[in-house]
C-alpha cells in the first residue's frame, strides 16, 4: 500500500512514518509548508524552517522520499482569516479543528491522493477502524488515542467518513513515551525534540499579538458584575416543554454596563476569551476575577470575582443545526429524539456526562453538572464510550 505519511518534523510523525514502513508499506514523505512570517512566532520556538531541515533528516534516516508542498496562501484563507473574523465577532474559535478538517485531511489528503497515495496517515494520538453494516456498507469509527494524556480525538472531530475512510494514526496505540523510546532506539533527530505549541503548523505565538495584525487595539471598558446581582436571583421560570427549558439553561446573559462597576481599561474585546483571568491587570480582589461576557459592539469585557462565579457557569449550550456534524451518520438524532452521551467542549477537559436533545433548529447538549467557561465559537463534541461520533459549534 502506498502511504502518504505528513511529515511535520515532530516525534509524533516521525514514528508514524517508521512503523509503516516496518509494515513494509510504500511510504512517501510531505511537509507542509503552511506559514512564512516569522514576525509573530515567539523566539526560539521550531519555527516552519527547523521543522522542515528535522523532516527531512527523518526522511533521510529512513530512505523515504520527501516533498515540501507550499500550502500558506490557503492556510491564510481558511484557517487564519477565519481566525480573526471569529474572534472580531467575540467567538472563540479552535484553528486547530480546522486545521484537520479544511487543510489536513481536505486540501493535503487530494494532493496525497493525487500522487498515487492509497491512504494518508499523521501522528495523531486516536485510533480509526471500520466494520459493515447489516446491508454491507463499510462505517468508519473514530476512537480515543490509548495515551489519556495525549488524546487528539478531539482535534479530529469534523472529519467525514470519506476522510476517515483513506485516514491512519499509528501511534494512536501508543503511549508519548513509547513513542519517544522507539525514536531513540532507531536514532531519529527527532527523539527528544519538544511538543510543537500554539497555533497548528505557526508555532508559538503570542495570540494577542497575532490577533493584532489585523485587528486594531481600541480602548474599552472592563464591568464588574457581583454575585449578589439580581441578574442571578431571578426564579427559574415555568417551561411549556424541554425544549424551552434547555433555551433558557444555554442562554447568553446580556450584560449592561448600568448592571455593575466599571474597574479597569483594556485594549479590544476581541482579544480575550470567556473565563480568561489572566493579562486583565485587575488588582484589589481576594480572588482573581474572570471574564463571564463581551459585548463585541460597544467593547465592553464583563468580569466576575472567583473561579465559582454564578454568571460563569451553565448546564447546557446549544448548537444551531448548520453547524451540527456526525462523524457517525448512522447515529445522527431526529427531531425529538434524546441520547446519553459523554461530552467536552475543550481539548484536555476530562468528558463530562451529559444528553443530546435534537429539535427542529437545534441540538442541545444538558450536562449533569453546571460547566465552567461555555464560549461561543468553540466546538464541542460527544462520544459513545472511546468513540467520538459527532460535534458541532457552540452557538
Amino acid at each position: 500500500m502506498k502511504i502518504v505519511v505528513g511529515l511535520s518534523g515532530g516525534v509524533d510523525s516521525s514514528v508514524t512514518a517508521y512503523l509503516l514502513q516496518q509494515q513494509g508499506h510504500e511510504v512517501v514523505a510531505l511537509f507542509m509548508r503552511n506559514w512564512n512570517d516569522a514576525s509573530v512566532t515567539l523566539e526560539d520556538e521550531c519555527p516552519w524552517i527547523e521543522d522542515s531541515n528535522d523532516a527531512l533528516m527523518v526522511a533521510q534516516k529512513l530512505g523515504i522520499p520527501f516533498q515540501v508542498i507550499d500550502m500558506s496562501e490557503l492556510y491564510k484563507e481558511r484557517i487564519v482569516d477565519y481566525m480573526f473574523a471569529e474572534y472580531e465577532k467575540g467567538r472563540t474559535p479552535n484553528p486547530d479543528v480546522l486545521c484537520n478538517r479544511e487543510v489536513k485531511f481536505d486540501v493535503f489528503m487530494k494532493t496525497a491522493m493525487s500522487l498515487g497515495a492509497d491512504k494518508v496517515a499523521t501522528g495523531h494520538y486516536a485510533r480509526v477502524n471500520s466494520t459493515f453494516d447489516e446491508n454491507g456498507k463499510e462505517i468508519f469509527h473514530l476512537f480515543a488515542g490509548k495515551d489519556n494524556n495525549k488524546d487528539q480525538s478531539y482535534f479530529l472531530c469534523q472529519l467525514s467518513q470519506d476522510q476517515l475512510s483513506k485516514a491512519l494514526f499509528p501511534i494512536g496505540e501508543l503511549t508519548k513515551p513509547q513513542v519517544r523510546e522507539i525514536a531513540k532506539e532507531i536514532g531519529l533527530v527527532t527523539a527528544d525534540k519538544k511538543d510543537s505549541q500554539g497555533l497548528c503548523f505557526i508555532g508559538k505565538v503570542s495570540l494577542p499579538q497575532f490577533l493584532q495584525q489585523q485587528l486594531k487595539p481600541k480602548e474599552g471598558e472592563i464591568v464588574e458584575i457581583f454575585k449578589d446581582s439580581p441578574l442571578f436571583s431571578e426564579e427559574k421560570p415555568e417551561f411549556a416543554s424541554k425544549e424551552e427549558e434547555l433555551e433558557f439553561l444555554s442562554r447568553k446573559i446580556n450584560y449592561k454596563k448600568s448592571d455593575g462597576k466599571v474597574i479597569g481599561k483594556h485594549q479590544g474585546a476581541q482579544f480575550f476569551t470567556i473565563g480568561q483571568s489572566r493579562g486583565l491587570g485587575i488588582g484589589g480582589h481576594k480572588e482573581s476575577c474572570f471574564i463571564i461576557s463581551r459585548e463585541m459592539e460597544n467593547n465592553i469585557i464583563f468580569v466576575g470575582e472567583g473561579s465559582h462565579f454564578p454568571g460563569l457557569h451553565k448546564k447546557a449550550l446549544k448548537i444551531d443545526n448548520s453547524e451540527l456534524h456526525w462523524v457517525r451518520e448512522d447515529m445522527k438524532l431526529q427531531n425529538g429524539e434524546s441520547m446519553e452521551v459523554m461530552a467536552r467542549f475543550r481539548y484536555r477537559q476530562a468528558l463530562q456526562k451529559a444528553t443530546l436533545y435534537q429539535f427542529e433548529n437545534a441540538l442541545y447538549i444538558e450536562f449533569d453538572e453546571l460547566q465552567s467557561a461555555i464560549a461561543e465559537g468553540q466546538f464541542a463534541s460527544w462520544y459513545m464510550g472511546d468513540e467520538l461520533i459527532g460535534s458541532g459549534v457552540i452557538a
